[in-house]
């Protein structure tokens, strides 16, 4: 969010939020089980919302913690989650957490991410995946949406590169539209401008079960699936954005090829 952004009235923010939401009045009036005159009035600035009330209203409306800080920041409260390094005393637990899930993924790929797709850990097994990467592309903050699409980093190597692009695109456009982060407008305008195409029909192997990931290795080709975990109810705005993307063999194949240490390679 920018400066100016956060200037303006909460009132204005909170409309923007729901217009977002693709929400009428009277159907967040409802939802929060407020009025409809008293949450015109809020947006309008007539009335000036209450700390609980800005906080209930970006409840109902999903807003991410970094953004209901902005809100009461806005309306003249002193912001209600704290934002801590992932190394500090503080989220020690969410890290070994974090850490026992890498760990434990192993010999499969996995990787930490903020909520700008900037990489803030990964396993031994994410060496496959960089091994032809650039190393401009690989200078903090490494950015994992511009490591894979962009053309020194694994593009050249993704088999079925325009449907793996779209599925990524789509996936940041859904990002910009829940969150409305400037950062990541120009990161998608940046992402969209390298070459692939983008072709979502061509789905390829596995396709029944997950869009896949056919990457090619040292001569080979090895197809993943992948998930993406979040930390349930998380009250630190660090904790909220971070998510853990791993990537299982969908085959036999690969499967026995990871086992058999061909990342290391």
């Amino acid at each position: 969010m920018t400066v100016d952004t956060m200037r303006r009235p909460v009132g204005e923010q909170l409309r923007e939020w729901r217009e977002r939401r693709r929400l009428s009045q009277l159907e967040l009036a409802i939802e929060a089980d407020v009025s409809t005159r008293h949450l015109s009035f809020v947006e309008t600035g007539r009335s000036r919302p209450s700390r609980d009330m800005v906080l209930h209203l970006a409840e109902r409306l999903d807003v991410p913690l970094r953004d209901r800080n902005h809100l009461l920041l806005a309306a003249g409260y002193a912001p209600a989650f704290q934002e801590s390094p992932l190394d500090s005393s503080s989220l020690k637990p969410v890290a070994a957490a974090v850490r026992q899930i890498l760990a434990g993924h192993e010999p499969y790929p996995a990787v930490v991410v903020n909520a700008r797709s900037e990489l803030l850990d990964a396993n031994s097994a994410v060496g496959l995946f960089l091994r032809d990467v650039s190393p401009h592309l690989l200078t903090p903050p490494v950015n994992v949406l511009r490591v894979a699409l962009h053309p020194d980093g694994m593009a050249p190597n993704i088999v079925n590169l325009p449907v793996w692009r779209a599925h990524l695109l789509e996936r940041l456009r859904r990002q910009i539209t829940n969150s409305g982060d400037p950062t990541l407008h120009t990161l998608l305008d940046e992402l969209s401008s390298y070459p692939g195409g983008e072709h979502p029909d061509a789905l390829g192997p596995a396709a029944s079960v997950a869009l896949p990931l056919v990457y090619r290795h040292a001569g080979r080709e090895l197809t993943f699936v992948s998930t993406l975990a979040v930390f349930g109810a998380p009250r630190d705005v660090t904790v909220a954005e971070l998510a853990i993307e791993a990537f299982y063999p969908a085959d036999n194949e690969t499967a026995a090829m990871l086992r058999k240490g061909v990342g290391a390679e």
